[in-house]
């Protein structure tokens, strides 16, 4: 039996001996590319350690007793795996095989070198991409003991939780699926990053993109820290564009051979980490790479000593042709020239994506109806009553708000490019100018400088679903609109966390209480029943929590009839709205209510919850439960009643909150950080200080975790940071955060984001275990 084999003994063709990656690796070392040096413990000797051992019927055994869907009963059963794995003991002939390869490569490197451990999942019938980012990858080992203990672990996490899950889930036999031990020079690079020979923004095959970062990769990938994004042309090897990025720390191996965090020196860390040299040299590999596969690579890359290695390539799998509007870019390919490049408005990259399209600025709703199929809409500040002509424009622009405003997250949800807090384009950009809106940088071109160079009907938008990892922390999606439910109840997320109501409401075009003073309840009850109904329908049986509307009251007055019912508000954000409205309109939230209750009842879907926005007070919960119990909504196992964490009392007071009895709370970091901090967030002067990083909030929100977890409720999060920064998502998982809900652009980023985050915790403690 072949217990190791080196990576220039491996071609792409030999999945079954190394798996996906191994095989990738020696396809491209035998090809020329400067892969590091490596070999790879073979799937069968995961196979012939497994039946040495007498483990393959127990493994089965233990597996054929679980039921997934238990938490409980599915990490015990992993752990118990994971544990005869750790226990067993390699045979002495495919010891010797391993140490003496190891051996080999110090000799061939010239003294005991640090290795990296990684996995590489491959079975006779399933694609190795099923199974990206599931198994573990043991970083800095050396010496042989350290190496045989990871090769074992690297075998045991095959057994993950998440790995049974995904593949119990997907019907996979767990037994025929291997596992190859990658053995590989570790690089303890200078520089590092990612480079996609096409790019994943633009979709254009004539554009590389490439992102670099000082310190180890490791930033690069997990999201850690904003890196450097080079665009470069493939046919005439010019840079299309250099976005550069602050990075203030960095990602390196200490003498102990462990990560650390240090400061980037002052002198570099707004300079641009790649020369132009550099960035075109490694644009022609990456060419070269792509050349050979016959298909746009998503490779890692690192730079250490001067010398470039590319550490691994994979297919770029999320590609897809974006729809554009019918004047936006519908094309097969395009071309972006450098001396067209005229940035004439910059602001804050909102809504990813880039369009061309007519400007339109609309002043206040009542010029709506200007905005047609293609246009790009430009205005002070959207509201919900934009939606409509936002939907049939291909892009949005406007002077004011920040990540979290209402242009933001709605763009986002719709899919379409949106720049927001520009300052000035009201006033820069004229109407009928035809313009390039770049919102994954923020920028705004004049004219088109993406150019269109084979027509072809535009399609339909739809979201690609790529190989995302199982994560403890649930990931749950903010929704508002009911037409986007079915294309998005296919992505990759556990649930619905925040249902808002707004937009269902606004939809109907009256005032609730208009209703009741018309005598058209049931219209308004059956209306929002089914709107219901589509989204919980879609999702079933995954939770939906429907937060009840949360309108402010100059929100409420564009409403037919909203004038009649609601006073004007100095400042409507911390106005008449939240509990404290249900308490003082109950008839209005009474509608919805019966509306809950028809969705569960009459069309048995029991997984839609209620969440209370806004509570201010123990009293006024109290009396929200009292309304909610006089229409027959009771908390129970299937019906979960959860509220807004969005008032500093609510934080201060959560063990009170608790008592009342809730199942569960959400963060709603928006508001939380807004009213912690005395900052407007929409506010043109402050609105660049709101940041939910802020210490005082971070303190706010681990107080909140902290306390649910005692009180025995969940806590989830609802905001925009998690979707924005991947360091509050990371922060979020070591407070113990139960869920996170976010936009639907985010959901695969901010899980693979929340994985990284979930390994290195227990990385952590299984090293702290180890010291005691």
């Amino acid at each position: 039996m072949e217990f190791v084999r080196w990576f220039e003994n491996l071609t792409k063709d030999d999945i079954a001996i190394a798996g996906g990656k191994g095989a990738n690796l020696g396809e491209m070392v035998r090809a020329g590319f400067p892969v590091p040096p490596g070999f790879a413990v073979t799937a069968d000797s995961y196979s012939y350690f497994l039946e040495y051992n007498h483990l393959t019927d127990v493994i089965k055994d233990i597996l054929s007793t679980i039921d997934v869907n238990d938490t409980t009963l599915l990490q015990s059963a992993a752990e118990k795996i994971q544990e005869l794995i750790m226990g067993g003991e390699i045979p002495k002939e495919m010891e010797e095989a391993i140490l003496s390869a190891y051996h080999t490569l110090n000799e061939r490197e010239g003294g005991e070198q640090f290795v990296a451990v990684r996995s590489s999942a491959t079975a006779e019938d399933l694609p190795e991409a099923s199974f990206a980012g599931q198994q573990k990858t043991f970083l800095n080992v050396k010496g042989d003991e350290a190496l045989l203990k990871a090769v074992k672990a690297d075998w045991a996490s095959l057994f993950e939780a998440r790995a049974i899950f995904y593949r119990e889930q997907n019907h996979f036999d767990h037994m025929k699926v291997k596992l190859s031990a990658i053995v590989q020079k570790m690089v303890n690079s200078e520089k590092a990053g990612v480079m996609f020979t096409e790019d994943p923004v633009l979709e254009d095959p004539n554009i590389l993109n490439i992102e670099a970062a000082y310190g180890l990769g490791e930033v690069v990938v997990s999201g850690s820290v904003t890196p450097d994004t080079y665009r470069v042309n493939k046919k005439t090897l010019e840079i299309v564009s250099k976005d550069i990025s602050r990075q203030d720390w960095m990602l390196i191996r200490n003498p102990q051979g462990s990560n650390e965090r240090v400061d980037v020196p002052e002198e570099l860390r707004e300079a641009q980490k790649l020369t132009d040299e550099q960035i075109i040299g490694l644009a022609k590999i990456g060419m070269k790479i792509e050349e050979h596969y016959g298909k746009p690579q998503d490779t890692e890359w690192a730079v250490e000593g001067g010398k470039l290695y590319i550490v691994q390539a994979r297919p770029i799998t999320t590609l897809h042709k974006k729809a554009k509007a019918e004047k936006g870019l519908a094309q097969k390919e395009t071309e972006i020239r450098k001396e067209e490049l005229k940035p004439v408005v910059k602001g804050l990259p909102a809504s990813p994506g880039v369009a061309v399209g007519r400007v339109v600025i609309i002043k206040d709703k009542s010029e709506l109806n200007k905005v047609k199929q293609g246009d790009v809409l430009v205005t002070k500040m959207t509201s919900p009553d934009y939606v409509p002509a936002m939907k049939r424009a291909v892009a949005i622009v406007t002077d004011e708000g920040g990540m979290t405003s209402h242009a933001a997250i709605v763009s986002r949800e719709l899919g379409i490019p949106a720049i927001v807090g520009s300052r000035n384009a009201t006033q820069v950009l004229k109407n009928g100018m035809e313009i390039t809106v770049d919102a994954s940088r923020g920028i705004v071109y004049e004219g088109k400088v993406v150019q269109a160079t084979e027509e072809k009907k535009p399609e339909k938008p739809t979201y690609v679903v790529g190989q995302v990892p199982i994560t403890a922390t649930k990931i749950y999606v903010n929704l508002a609109q009911p037409d986007l439910v079915e294309k998005i109840s296919n992505l990759p997320v556990d649930g619905v966390g925040l249902l808002r109501a707004e937009f269902m409401i606004a939809g109907m075009g009256k005032h609730p209480l208009k209703y009741i003073e018309d005598g058209n309840e049931e219209e308004f009850i059956n209306k929002l029943a089914e709107n219901l109904r589509k989204f919980a329908a879609s999702f079933y049986p995954r939770p939906v929590v429907y937060r009840a509307s949360d309108f402010k009251s100059n929100e409420y007055r564009n409403l037919e009839g909203g004038e009649k019912y609601e006073q004007e508000e100095e400042n409507p954000m911390i106005g008449f709205r939240g509990a404290f409205r249900y308490v003082k309109q109950a008839d209005a939230f009474r509608m919805e209510l019966k509306a809950i209750k028809k969705v569960r009842q009459e069309f048995k879907l029991r997984n839609l919850w209620l969440m209370i926005p806004f509570v201010r007070t123990v009293d006024e919960l109290r009396e929200v439960k009292h309304i909610m119990e006089s229409e027959g909504l009771y908390r129970s196992l299937d019906f979960k009643l959860w509220i807004m964490v969005e008032v500093p009392s609510t934080v201060l007071l959560l063990d009170d909150f608790a008592a009342v009895g809730i199942d569960g709370v959400s963060i709603g970091s928006n508001d939380l950080t807004q009213l912690t901090l005395g900052i407007d967030r929409d506010s043109r002067v402050l609105g660049r200080e709101f940041d939910e990083r802020n210490p005082a909030v971070l303190k706010a929100v681990k107080m909140v975790i902290d306390k649910a977890r005692r009180n025995g409720i969940t806590a989830s999060i609802c905001g925009q940071a998690p979707s924005v920064y991947p360091e509050f998502a990371e922060k979020l998982v070591e407070y113990g955060i139960t869920s996170i809900s976010v936009n639907p652009d985010a959901i695969e980023r901010t899980r693979k984001i929340v994985a990284s985050a979930e390994k290195r915790l227990m990385l952590k403690k299984l090293r702290e275990l180890s010291e005691r």
